[in-house]
């Protein structure tokens, strides 16, 4: 049995790469997709391999910046299948500079592209989701956000892209601690896999293998954790994010409040070098900086 049968997503930034793998599988498992790109001609190709394959799939090229865009996305599904039951936030870009020479375009519209955009769509998703379970229908609805190992350990020359990426696993927490309570689950992805944004700095490792084994970074090795999630059998997982990469899943854990002195008292400045030292020296090293 199909496990997204009568389930509706859109997937964003679905015209190749992730986005495509992600969109060929849920309809595989009997979702209807709405395959959302900016570039029209790479959606209706989806599409069309889709229909091909037996699934049910529908184009939109809409700006997912833009609300009236994120809206006619949303209609989109609605109109083609009746409801729409989750959405995958994967459309992304990459502006990378040293942070001493990234312009200020160069942070606005990755800031735009990714923060934005994973707003702009859930926000009119979860105003139709809340309506409808005031209303008392049953909700079981997924947002499967987008982040990344730059997002969670920070990347050099990625100043900007990380910082939406680290908003991002911010934000999956604080939608999964709102929305609970109409029937939205939230999770977050940071994949690792060969696509047009790593092929330009990851090209040699992550190219496929010549003597047809394993290929570690193929997009669709991250595709079955997306539609598990956006399934009926995730219900009971929310405010996650996973690190997925080949065959490797994991759980990743944030940030947590470490050691603790308390004076109970005003600390004096000149004698803190030994409390901090102290401090550092009884909390694990974090993961080092991609490129350090």
């Amino acid at each position: 049995m199909s496990i997204c049968n009568n389930r509706s997503i859109i997937v964003t930034g679905a015209g190749a790469g992730l986005g495509r793998a992600y969109a060929m599988a849920l309809a595989a498992e009997g979702a209807g997709v709405v395959v959302n790109d900016i570039k029209a001609d790479a959606a209706a190709a989806v599409v069309d391999e889709i229909r091909k394959a037996g699934g049910q799939a529908v184009a939109s090229s809409d700006d997912i910046t833009s609300m009236d865009g994120a809206a006619r996305i949303v209609q989109a599904g609605v109109s083609a299948f009746g409801d729409v039951h989750g959405v995958v936030n994967n459309a992304g870009i990459v502006r990378d500079r040293m942070f001493a020479s990234l312009s200020e375009e160069d942070w606005d519209l990755v800031i735009k592209v990714h923060l934005k955009g994973h707003f702009c769509i859930a926000s009119h998703l979860v105003h139709r989701w809340r309506d409808q379970s005031k209303a008392g229908q049953k909700v079981d609805a997924r947002i499967i956000n987008t982040s990344s190992g730059a997002g969670l350990q920070g990347s050099v020359g990625q100043s900007n892209y990380a910082a939406a990426k680290g908003g991002i696993a911010t934000l999956t927490l604080v939608q999964a601690a709102e929305l609970r309570r109409y029937g939205v689950t939230v999770n977050a992805l940071a994949p690792a896999a060969r696509t047009g944004m790593t092929e330009p700095v990851f090209g040699a490792m992550m190219k496929k293998p010549e003597d047809g084994g394993f290929d570690h970074y193929a997009p669709e090795n991250v595709a079955p954790l997306v539609v598990w999630l956006c399934s009926p059998l995730s219900v009971h997982v929310t405010g996650r994010v996973f690190e997925v990469e080949g065959g490797k899943l994991s759980v990743a854990d944030g940030w947590r409040t470490g050691q603790v002195r308390d004076k109970g008292a005003r600390w004096n400045p000149a004698e803190l070098t030994d409390v901090v030292d102290a401090l550092i020296g009884e909390t694990p090293a974090p993961q080092k900086v991609y490129g350090t």
